[in-house]
């Protein structure tokens, strides 16, 4: 247990700000503890953290971690990183929050899809607060790396017009629950400005899969069930059925001898956060997306 506010403030003349400052320093660095009615506890001898930084991302896949990777090491020696998710997951994602206010130097936001994160948001220090990934227009007070997913599909799918246009029909699987809507309005203005037959499902289970469909696949467990269909029905993917998948990985350029993605840099946007962090830059960063053409399409 550390000494009161008051008998540090007494013993060294200094003013209870003075004191009530530096011990709210020393919690947001992990190194001391506030309980209520008792006090403050020292909970952690490595002086030699500068600051502490709450993640909190949406799920945990093979992309994120990229992302988590790059943002750790761009950081430095001297940062601690604690990775929190919420799973889409109001409940979570307050409690979590609420948790956790007042014990970091740093919030990073991941609030995917769900409505009114705002709300909880504001209960953090508004100067603390990053947001990634998604951006709704009720944070576009706080400093951000996003994408802008109406923008990069409708771009991308515009960018392999002329091989989309070799099928007759381009499937969206989109799940409302996880997905950005930006990812549904710009894959509808797509094929509205470009007359292209389409459909929007939100599940492949018990679906027929007919000679001549382009299926756009935004996560990686429905991308291997949707390759697994295709061998089952012995057809062949680009000849028969086309795919395009969301978020570039490593295994994408090997399976089924590559398949095209649509995904933007999750290393360089790990990389750009940290720097955000690290010189206390308040900027809105659109994270570049691109689309990668290999032999699925």
């Amino acid at each position: 247990k550390l000494p009161s506010l008051n008998s540090i403030k007494n013993r060294h003349s200094l003013s209870r700000d003075t004191v009530l400052t530096a011990f709210n320093e020393l919690k947001t660095r992990g190194i001391v503890q506030s309980v209520v009615g008792k006090g403050y506890y020292l909970i952690s001898e490595d002086i030699y953290i500068d600051q502490k930084i709450f993640l909190l991302f949406d799920e945990l896949n093979s992309f994120k971690e990229d992302l988590y990777n790059s943002f750790l090491n761009s950081l430095g020696d001297n940062v601690q990183v604690d990775i929190f998710f919420h799973h889409f997951n109001y409940g979570v994602f307050s409690k979590l929050i609420n948790d956790n206010a007042g014990d970091y130097s740093h919030y990073v936001i991941m609030p995917a899809n769900i409505k009114g994160t705002e709300t909880i948001i504001k209960r953090l220090p508004k100067d603390k607060v990053y947001i990634l990934d998604q951006m709704h227009k009720e944070l576009l007070g706080y400093p951000s790396v996003y994408q802008n997913f109406e923008k990069d599909i409708y771009q991308a799918l515009r960018e392999g017009l002329s091989l989309i246009k070799n099928y007759k029909k381009i499937i969206l699987l989109y799940s409302k629950k996880k997905q950005p809507k930006g990812i549904l309005d710009g894959f509808n203005s797509f094929c509205a400005s470009n007359n292209i037959k389409n459909e929007v499902i939100d599940t492949l289970e018990n679906r027929k899969l007919c000679t001549g469909d382009i299926y756009i696949i935004p996560d990686d467990k429905n991308l291997i069930k949707i390759i697994k269909k295709i061998k089952e029905d012995n057809l062949l993917i680009a000849k028969d059925i086309g795919i395009i998948s969301y978020n570039d990985t490593s295994l994408k350029e090997i399976v089924a001898d590559g398949i095209t993605t649509i995904s933007t840099n999750f290393n360089l946007m790990g990389e750009r956060l940290a720097q955000m962090i690290l010189s206390n830059e308040f900027a809105q960063i659109e994270n570049p997306n691109r689309l990668i053409l290999r032999k699925s399409l």
